[in-house]
């Protein structure tokens, strides 16, 4: 009995736990909706500038490529990327691109009543311990501003809103700009709608490919892909899986492997 009485505190901690994840997302982006609202408040500009080092928001860049993009050496995240500069500061990305998006993509599950799984946005993982069970939450967060720029990461913490801000920060340090076009016989527009080739690539068991789609057909995939895709700036392409693609972590992964692969063609593309 005292075995029992034990299982089902575990297992009412447990759904607790995931149930708090809920609250942690909309803090976070509630976060994220004021810190917006104060950058687009306009400061008064002092008349005296004092010497000293240059500030942004707060913001004073702590490397070489931080303080380049203050002196104007670099106006753009995609000349940034194309130099092979390594971010080290997530506040880079944050200054060059002000219109950056971000979604979290719910890889983890709790046990629903009745059967089945609840998605959640933390996976939650447990480890035994002499004093009991040790808890310990991962976050899988895209960003993108749906114009080129995508950027990923997963990051674990104590609790639900440190994983997620930590995965947003090392996902700005991990951005890449893509390579869009219309690579369909059916269109030939010429525009950056869709992927200029197809692409493949794999991560774990599952394998994902992006193909070309003309206008008007839109992204052609499941949700969590559809997330990435979009943030992206890819509005229309087909998509297509193999593998075990209920393992939310590697099938994101594949995608965003598969769009990498779109900037290993050099030089730029030629329009007939």
């Amino acid at each position: 009995m005292a075995s029992e009485e034990k299982l089902e505190k575990e297992v009412l901690l447990e759904e607790e736990i995931a149930a708090d994840s809920v609250e942690a997302v909309q803090e976070v982006a509630e976060a994220v909706q004021e810190k917006k609202a104060e950058e687009a408040t306009p400061k008064e500009t002092p008349k005296e500038v004092k010497k000293g080092p240059q500030k942004t928001g707060g913001w004073i860049p702590k490397t070489k490529l931080g303080r380049d993009i203050l002196n104007g050496k670099y106006t753009s995240l995609d000349e940034v990327i194309s130099a092979g500069e390594l971010i080290l500061e997530p506040e880079i990305v944050d200054y060059l691109v002000p219109n950056l998006k971000q979604e979290i993509i719910y890889v983890g599950g709790s046990p629903g009543k009745g059967g089945g799984t609840k998605r959640t946005a933390t996976r939650i993982t447990t480890r035994m311990h002499k004093s009991g069970r040790r808890y310990s939450m991962s976050s899988l967060v895209a960003i993108g501003n749906e114009n080129g720029i995508i950027g990923m990461a997963k990051e674990s913490g104590t609790d639900h809103r440190a994983a997620i801000e930590k995965a947003v920060k090392q996902a700005k340090l991990n951005v890449i700009s893509i390579k869009r076009g219309c690579g369909s016989w059916e269109c030939g527009c010429k525009t950056n709608h869709s992927i200029p080739f197809k692409v493949e690539a794999k991560h774990g068991s599952v394998t994902f490919s992006l193909l070309p789609a003309p206008k008007g057909v839109g992204v052609v995939a499941d949700a969590e892909s559809r997330k990435i895709l979009k943030l992206a700036g890819l509005k229309d392409v087909w998509a297509k899986t193999h593998g075990q693609t209920g393992t939310r972590i590697n099938l994101v992964f594949a995608v965003f492997k598969a769009l990498h692969v779109l900037n290993q063609v050099k030089g730029e593309l030629i329009k007939l």
